[in-house]
């Protein structure tokens, strides 16, 4: 398996600590799916939410290689 592009910590902290948290890709998937939800219904998705969320980490791959 190919090491994916996460764009890093989403809340970076100068503070030493073990728990990085939340990746950027995460972020911005968190934030594609809320978009995906609210324009689709869930409605659109109870069958299969597997593909919502494969939506949403596309979204968010699609913004991390714009960040370049």
């Amino acid at each position: 398996m190919t090491e994916r592009n996460t764009g890093g910590p989403a809340f970076p902290s100068d503070a030493p600590q073990n728990f990085e948290g939340m990746t950027l890709r995460d972020y911005f998937a968190a934030k594609a799916m809320q978009g995906l939800i609210h324009h689709f219904d869930f409605g659109t998705f109870r069958d299969d939410p597997k593909r919502l969320a494969m939506w949403a980490y596309d979204a968010a791959d699609a913004m991390l290689e714009a960040r370049r």
